[in-house]
């Protein structure tokens, strides 16, 4: 089994290939290439959360839990959350993620299961998904998809150290095909991760939906009745109306005697 300096080293060459080709193909921001590449390299270490303990889980936990709530400060805003609740919010998601995720998976998983599957990476890349901001659905893929790649890196790794090869043999060791697999030995987590996983599906799906329906509504001024348009710039061809005199229904140049 390959060792956690060669995942996170495989991990991050291929996080920077993936960043330089968002940037240089996609049209995505340098930002946006940096922070991807990094996602892909951390992601690495993900499939060893099953692991009893060890650098992978420590690192990981303490990484996401501190990332995390910086990540979503875009959706809190989405949610005109007040300046106290989004330190609140923050607050519980670390809580949430160090010491319950992270115990979770300490308690109740074990080395080689269904976290260490293609329908775990999926998972991983769906929280992901829903913890980037919302400004723009294919930032939000393309980093998504980051988190996808360096666990699947991973997991190709594990399946590459589990073939010895020697002179004129090739053989398999028995760790062979536990990494890259859709089911596992155990019927509840197998049940369990696709449970999760079609869960966040539908999630994804109808966050797209109330995403776009909060883009729509910073267009409007929503103070004012009817939804009103408030444009944040007029036309290039918007002039000032001039003020008119208004028509009372005579003949304002009529001599006086004649008005009366």
């Amino acid at each position: 089994m390959a060792d956690f300096k060669t995942h996170i080293s495989a991990s991050t060459l291929v996080g920077i290939a993936y960043g330089y080709w968002g940037v240089t193909s996609q049209s995505m921001t340098l930002e946006n290439g940096i922070l991807a590449g990094g996602l892909c390299s951390v992601s690495g270490m993900l499939p060893d959360l099953d692991s009893d303990g060890g650098i992978p889980l420590r690192e990981i936990s303490m990484f996401t839990a501190a990332v995390a709530p910086m990540m979503m400060l875009n959706r809190f805003r989405d949610y005109d959350l007040s300046h106290e609740s989004m330190a609140l919010a923050a607050m519980l998601i670390y809580v949430v993620i160090r010491f319950g995720a992270f115990e979770f998976f300490k308690r109740f998983t074990v080395h080689r299961g269904m976290w260490h599957s293609l329908p775990a990476a999926g998972v991983s890349g769906l929280i992901a998904y829903l913890a980037m901001p919302t400004t723009s659905d294919a930032e939000r893929a393309y980093k998504a998809v980051a988190v996808v790649v360096g666990f699947l890196v991973h997991l190709i790794l594990d399946e590459i150290w589990a073939v010895e090869v020697g002179v004129a043999r090739l053989r398999t060791k028995k760790s062979f095909g536990t990494a890259l697999k859709f089911l596992g030995n155990d019927a509840i987590a197998n049940v369990f991760v696709y449970a999760l996983l079609f869960g966040l599906c539908y999630t994804a799906w109808s966050d797209n939906k109330i995403a776009a329906r909060l883009r729509e509504r910073a267009k409007y001024d929503l103070t004012q009745p009817g939804w009103q348009y408030t444009p944040t710039s007029p036309p290039s061809d918007w002039t000032v109306p001039q003020w008119q005199a208004p028509d009372f229904g005579f003949n304002a140049s009529l001599p006086s005697a004649e008005r009366k």
